[in-house]
């Protein structure tokens, strides 16, 4: 052989390499061309889309899969509505809105492009399962002999035994013996004795008599046992429809079942009920293993022989049962079997079974057709190849069955006895309850056609007997309760209670008991002056001072005592409580800064103002900055700032990169950040105008939850917003406003230099005005801070508009020579 013939030599080697590794991938995951996706139930499709969502394969991809696999169009699209529709239904379900195909279009797709090699197969679960398979596939099921039992006396001894030889009584040996490959054993003193091919029970026979013609006096006072010591292994062939063919080494003791195991069970075309061991070129024994399987008898399970042969064929004739019966699945069907046999074989009927008649799918020529089987065919009806048993349900109907629901004491389902009347079903029901309207009842029948008709009734007439109603097959009766019948009476209580809200109306409800109901008084609450609101059912609709509710004032004792005149309410009725008219609540403010007593304080009267906040601080430190003191009042909305940080150079810092980054991260689009515009609650405020001429209107009168600070001199100013690197610069009066731009590195090219602002230590804003063409940027403070926003997106075209301003100044020059022509 030259060099290059080895080289093709070895070139188709590698190709047919390759080609058992490709078939065997695509072996791994079975065709499921088989599957009827109508036979499926809900559950198996649950747990189908379950095992997809745990290895992230969508659904999508679920189907992709199963058209490679081979399901034909039309079960795919049942598939693909059903799990649509279990989608729907589940109310923990993922969203379909990235994962549902939409028609035969979005089904086109390419088998070859997906990786199903370390896939788990999906659709295991959804194949109908053959009867038995189940046994070589459990995790837990090992089918090893048991080499620790008692030596069985029909074992066949062979080479590589080993034989313990025990000799007790008046002669006291024990020799382990081995069988050599002649089949003979070696006794120590006698000789050589042949042994292979007997069974241990005739090789101890012979040994005893081995023993005794040797003077040992077996009988007399001496005793032998033979027992096995270690046991050889036997080589066994496993071919035909097994998942592993192969030649298997297994212990001397192993039966039928532990070869079966070894070669992991029939497969999918093997036959499990005509096993054939071959041992000499004969088959002594068939093994059925629906006897093991259904009856748990072993009789063909014998024991194997070196180079005995296993053969799995293929089965002749399946049918599968559907529906309800206890082991639905594919069952093996021998010649001469009814349909009751394969029928015992799935354990019988489920209790929800309809057994009188059940359909049977056959093979007809080139297509299938339907026939049904009667329950007393079961046993002489002979299954065909490839039959689909459906056993179906009972209805979900009765024949006998009336139903009362609504104000009786035992609603439900009854049994409809012959002449059962409508007072009769009363009194079965324990009779109406208390609430019970009695003045019309309803019946809603079906009729003939089921169609549904409504049959009206007056209970009082039924109860005195005046009139007698039969009962139909299928009657819902019902009968209303007057709260049915009625919005439900509740009663409103506001205002100064401890729990204000909607509470249930009872008869003859006094205000005092309404007022219990909300846990009583609030601190502050006056009983002298409750107004109690009430609707007016007879308003004037031509008038237009016609009163829309009736008021009242009430008052109570403060201790709800059982004293005079009770005001009794109605339902609907709205009660507000009110508080004294001189209960005032603590009220606190917060200095914080350069004061000499920084903290909360009270306030002590409702003029109380900024200078006698300040006074009560103890006046300002000497490195107090005054133009910086602010006031932040918390009822001053603030979109995005904890309320309880008081900076306002760091919040209005934090607040400001906060709209940047989402600009930059939205470059483009307003929409998200329109509405995040740098806002603050600082009210802006001159202290030192305050502190010069206390009183005047600028000297703001406290609220409630008032922060003043005083911040120390600042001396930097900072920069952000659309700039090259936002920074703070030290403050200089010499320096303009470009001046800090340019020392936080210059305008960005997405600057809106117009738009520009400049945020003051104590809160106030003061924006760029434009004269001209030029921009007029407002005066800079120590503390302050500039922000230079970002341009708004542009949604004309960069040409049409310089286009536009061309030609606008065109015109405008044409306009300017022809007036200058003119005064020539």
């Amino acid at each position: 052989m030259n060099k290059a013939t080895f080289l093709v030599f070895l070139l188709s080697v590698f190709i047919s390499f390759c080609a058992v590794k490709t078939a065997s991938a695509q072996t791994n995951l079975d065709n499921i061309s088989t599957i009827n996706v109508d036979n499926l139930t809900d559950q198996q499709i649950k747990q189908l889309l379950q095992q997809a969502q745990n290895q992230g394969i969508s659904d999508t991809e679920l189907l992709q899969q199963a058209q490679a696999r081979g399901l034909a169009n039309g079960q795919l699209q049942k598939l693909q509505a059903r799990i649509i529709q279990i989608r729907k239904s589940s109310t923990a379900g993922n969203s379909l809105s990235d994962t549902i195909l939409a028609g035969k279009r979005n089904l086109n797709y390419k088998p070859e492009a997906l990786d199903t090699t370390n896939r788990v197969d999906l659709f295991a679960d959804l194949k109908p399962k053959i009867f038995g398979a189940d046994l070589f596939k459990g995790k837990n099921n090992s089918f090893e002999p048991n080499l620790k039992l008692a030596t069985p006396i029909n074992y066949i001894i062979g080479p590589d035994d080993q034989l313990n030889i025990n000799v007790y009584g008046n002669s006291l040996v024990n020799w382990r013996l081995d069988v050599s490959p002649e089949g003979n054993i070696n006794i120590p003193g006698i000789g050589i004795l042949n042994v292979a091919g007997k069974t241990i029970e005739t090789a101890t026979a012979m040994i005893k008599a081995k023993l005794a013609a040797n003077n040992y006096a077996i009988g007399h006072g001496t005793n032998v046992q033979v027992s096995l010591g270690n046991i050889r292994s036997i080589k066994v062939i496993m071919i035909g429809q097994l998942e592993r063919p192969g030649t298997y080494t297994l212990p001397s003791l192993a039966t039928v079942f532990n070869a079966l195991y070894a070669a992991g069970g029939p497969s999918e075309t093997g036959s499990f009920r005509q096993i054939e061991v071959i041992r000499n070129n004969r088959i002594i024994r068939i093994l059925d293993m629906y006897d093991f399987l259904v009856k748990g008898n072993q009789k063909d399970n014998i024991a194997l022989r070196d180079q005995d042969v296993i053969r799995v064929p293929t089965y002749r004739t399946r049918v599968e049962l559907l529906g309800q019966v206890k082991i639905p699945a594919l069952f093996e069907v021998l010649p001469g079997e009814s349909f009751q046999t394969v029928l015992n074989f799935a354990g019988g009927f489920t209790d929800s079974a309809y057994v009188s008649r059940i359909k049977i799918s056959q093979i007809s020529g080139q297509q299938r057709k339907l026939t049904d089987l009667v329950e007393a065919d079961y046993s002489n009806y002979m299954p065909l190849r490839g039959d689909i048993y459906y056993i179906e349900s009972v209805l979900n109907r009765f024949v006998n069955r009336v139903t009362i629901n609504g104000a009786v004491f035992r609603p439900g389902e009854y049994e409809l006895q012959n002449g059962l009347n409508l007072g009769q079903l009363l009194e079965k029901a324990a009779g109406l309850r208390e609430d019970a309207f009695t003045e019309r009842g309803t019946i809603t029948r079906l009729k003939p056609d089921n169609s549904t008709e409504l049959i009206s009734f007056s209970v009082k007439d039924v109860l005195n007997k005046a009139v007698t109603i039969p009962l139909q097959r299928e009657d819902v009766v019902f009968i209303s309760s007057i709260f049915d019948l009625r919005n439900k009476y509740q009663v409103t209580i506001n205002g100064s209670v401890r729990k204000p809200g909607t509470i249930d109306y009872a008869q003859n409800m006094k205000l005092e008991d309404l007022i219990l109901y909300a846990g009583g008084f609030a601190e502050g609450a006056s009983p002298k002056r409750i107004e109690v609101a009430r609707r007016v059912y007879n308003a004037d609709p031509e008038s237009k001072n016609s009163k829309v509710a009736q008021v009242f004032s009430v008052n109570v004792d403060s201790q709800l005592k059982l004293a005079g005149v009770d005001f009794v309410l109605q339902p609907f009725d709205i009660v507000s409580v009110y508080s004294l008219p001189g209960f005032e609540k603590q009220r606190t403010v917060r200095v914080e800064g350069e004061v000499l007593y920084p903290g909360s304080y009270t306030i002590q009267t409702k003029d109380e103002k900024i200078s006698d906040l300040v006074r009560r601080a103890g006046g300002l430190t000497v490195s107090a900055d005054v133009q910086g003191g602010s006031l932040k009042r918390s009822n001053i909305a603030i979109l995005g700032v904890d309320k309880n940080k008081t900076d306002t150079t760091a919040l209005r810092l934090e607040r400001n990169e906060q709209v940047s980054r989402l600009r930059r991260t939205n470059r483009g689009d307003t929409t998200n950040t329109n509405n995040l515009q740098p806002r603050n609650n600082y009210v802006g405020i001159d202290l030192r105008k305050i502190i010069e001429k206390p009183g005047t209107k600028t000297d703001l009168i406290l609220e409630d939850g008032d922060v003043l600070r005083v911040p120390k001199e600042q001396q930097v100013v900072r920069v952000n917003g659309e700039v090259l690197y936002p920074s703070a610069v030290v403050y200089s009066k010499s320096k303009s406003f470009k001046s800090y731009v340019y020392n936080a590195g210059g305008f960005s090219s997405n600057a809106l230099k117009s738009a520009a602002y400049v945020v003051y230590p104590n809160g106030t804003v003061k924006g760029t005005k434009k004269i001209l063409f030029f921009n007029n940027h407002p005066s800079i403070r120590p503390g302050s801070e500039i922000f230079v926003p970002n341009k708004p997106k542009n949604p004309v075209n960069a040409i049409q508009t310089v286009l536009g301003l061309t030609t606008g100044l065109a015109s405008l020059g044409a306009i300017i020579l022809g007036i200058i022509s003119v005064t020539k």
